[in-house]
């Protein structure tokens, strides 16, 4: 007789929230069953490392060139098109458009989704400034919030000053530091932007990725834990009391289906796929795909005048191999005085020769969105996507507040990009179309209580489920002005913690009635 295969924990999703929940999970207890699922496959030899660390010449040759755009939804080793193959089992692994996987996304043009092992862990650029004033979301306790974001930078090899400053990068904080240090505390003062990095004293600097964070992903070597790759979940096998029993699986190479029994379930998809695949499972609670948010991208880049600060181009910092930019600095949000997030990454361009020709500021400004129950995810119940899965709907517009920061900012930045520089912002500056962040959050969002505004409670517990779990940047319920990861982390921290509450309390009521613990 064929039995089905049991796993203590299922996580749905191989990327760093999923990473997360594995490595704290693994802390807690060595001998745990966890399986987890990925609907793609490994970019390179193994799953789960970063572009940027490959030994494959193409693969980071590629990466390289577009991370140095600045802009997120470049930052990919393989090419993000708008038209693929209409064969799941055709397309490569790498980011796509949406509208790409078919989803109708016109009103977020450049929301990319991850299809390979690893999800969006293996582009990311590893920036991860800390959340503070309306970003956070402690649910009345800063100090487990204190608690679980220092869990977080833990995890994620968080490095306080990992590019820069450089003596050109002290220059640029100079001038930051002139012009907003008032508005905020001390440890909210320009400063060289945290990153998910090792340090090294030469060379490039490897980043944190879910191979990282969880060594099993990438190279194996734990016998309790288990990683299938391009086999996608389709659904969630939801009981009548209020469990859920496991995962229904269809392997994408020739559409086998399977299910996957498990105690408890953690969805860790993104942003996108996690309230689909509730949906899915006719999992429909009234805030399921509401408030999507992502800040407004404002982009922008000026040459430094080497005049107007007496420089020369033999002082220019030439870059460390394998990295592209010389500096990379935060621009903290400090409230309403100071309420865009800044991430400034500087570059020295140079000839042939490697000698330099002029350096430039990267200035890429957030603005924070209102969070709107009417920007949201539609689920079709009779289209489908590419991966044969409810077809998403995108609904997103910027309110009246929204456009005014937005105009703000677009001030703001000429005005900081004027201070290094000449400057025309119709040529050298841009507010890039929704979706080019790559930081969406909301669409499964936590709350206090089941009132309707949220889908899951503070650990990322549907609400109405004993052993179902969220985490990732979906389950954030405020409006973010920074860069999304390692907040999004703490809540895989959470989801980590409440799932292994639940597992050893599964463990103490089968051993109490005597049931079999594993297929």
């Amino acid at each position: 007789m064929t039995r089905t295969p049991h796993a203590d924990v299922l996580i749905v999703g191989s990327g760093i929230m999923g990473s997360v929940v594995a490595r704290l999970l693994r802390e807690t207890d060595p001998a745990l069953a966890i399986t987890m699922v990925d609907g793609g496959s490994a970019i390179g030899e193994a799953p789960g490392l970063h572009l940027h660390d490959l030994d494959d010449p193409a693969l980071w040759s590629r990466y390289n060139e577009q991370v140095a755009t600045g802009i997120q939804g470049m930052y990919t080793g393989a090419e993000v098109v708008r038209e693929v193959t209409d064969s799941l089992p055709g397309l490569p692994p790498g980011m796509y458009h949406a509208l790409a996987l078919g989803e109708d996304a016109e009103a977020m043009p450049q929301a990319a989704l991850a299809w390979n092992a690893g999800g969006m862990g293996v582009h990311w650029t590893a920036a991860t400034p800390w959340p503070a004033g309306d970003e956070v979301f402690d649910f009345g306790d800063p100090a487990h919030w204190a608690a679980d974001l220092e869990t977080a930078r833990r995890v994620l090899a968080v490095t306080p000053a990992a590019i820069g400053p450089t003596g050109v990068g002290r220059v640029v904080l100079d001038v930051l530091r002139r012009r907003y240090d008032r508005v905020g505390p001390q440890e909210r003062r320009p400063q060289p932007m945290p990153m998910a990095v090792a340090a090294t004293a030469s060379g490039p600097m490897p980043r944190t990725a879910p191979g990282t964070v969880f060594p099993a992903i990438a190279t194996g070597g734990d016998p309790a834990f288990t990683l299938v790759t391009g086999t996608l979940a389709t659904g969630l096998l939801v009981s009548d009391d209020g469990r859920v029993d496991g995962v229904r699986l269809r392997r994408v190479a020739d559409g086998a289906t399977s299910e996957l029994l498990a105690d408890a379930v953690v969805v860790c998809a993104d942003a996108l796929r996690t309230p689909q695949l509730l949906f899915a499972s006719g999992i429909r609670p009234e805030a399921l795909g509401r408030h999507l948010n992502e800040h407004a991208f404002i982009t922008a880049r000026v040459l430094l005048d080497l005049d107007r600060f007496g420089l020369h181009l033999d002082a220019l910092p030439l870059p460390r191999p394998g990295e592209f930019s010389t500096d990379s600095l935060w621009l903290p949000q400090n409230g309403a005085a100071q309420p865009f997030h800044g991430q400034i990454m500087n570059r020295t361009y140079i000839d042939e020769d490697g000698c330099p020709l002029a350096h430039s500021v990267g200035l890429s400004l957030y603005a924070p969105i209102e969070s709107r129950p009417e920007n949201r995810l539609v689920f079709s119940t009779a289209e489908t996507d590419l991966a044969g899965m409810p077809r998403i709907g995108i609904e997103f517009t910027y309110s009246d507040t929204d456009r005014a920061l937005i105009q703000r900012g677009l001030a703001e930045v000429r005005s900081l990009a004027e201070e290094f520089g000449p400057f025309d912002p119709a040529s050298e500056s841009a507010l890039l179309p929704p979706g080019s962040s790559l930081h969406l959050t909301g669409t499964v969002r936590a709350g206090r209580a089941d009132d309707g505004t949220s889908v899951c409670d503070p650990d990322g517990k549907v609400w109405g489920y004993d052993n179902l779990y969220l985490a990732g940047n979906g389950v954030i319920p405020t409006a973010m002005a920074a860069n999304v990861t390692l907040t999004g982390a703490v809540t895989a921290v959470r989801a980590a913690r409440a799932v292994a509450v639940c597992t050893t309390a599964t463990a103490v009521r089968r051993k109490a009635f005597g049931e079999e613990v594993r297929s």
